[in-house]
């Protein structure tokens, strides 16, 4: 099953990848991109770009920095799940300090919903 998308995200998409922060790389270089099941990375889906996307999980890992944290995001993270999550999607948010602090735990954790997704 392909999913929806705006095609004016792709360019944006593209953009996003070329400028990835710092704990976005090191997740993508240092995991996901060597994981035995495919992710994408700032994969347009609907109005709006996952960080991470595995098709075979139905699962989306978001990135979370500082601005999530406010009000106004984490108003905005609520409506955009909700929205991805009619997809038939489930979403995973992972925050900067937690790729920081413990990679090893987050990677098992992805690992684990993956696991218990497919």
């Amino acid at each position: 099953m392909s999913l929806n998308y705006n095609g004016k995200n792709i360019v944006l998409a593209k953009k996003l990848r070329k400028n990835a922060t710092r704990q976005e790389n090191h997740l993508w270089y240092d995991f996901l991109s060597k994981y035995e099941i495919r992710f994408q990375r700032q994969k347009a889906i609907g109005n709006f770009i996952a960080d991470f996307y595995c098709h075979k999980a139905k699962l989306i890992i978001e990135i979370d920095g500082s601005q999530h944290f406010t009000e106004q995001g984490k108003k905005k993270d609520a409506f955009r799940t909700e929205i991805l999550e009619g997809y038939d999607l489930k979403v995973i948010r992972i925050d900067n300090k937690q790729i920081n602090e413990n990679f090893r735990g987050v990677c098992e954790y992805i690992d684990m919903v993956v696991k218990t997704s497919i």
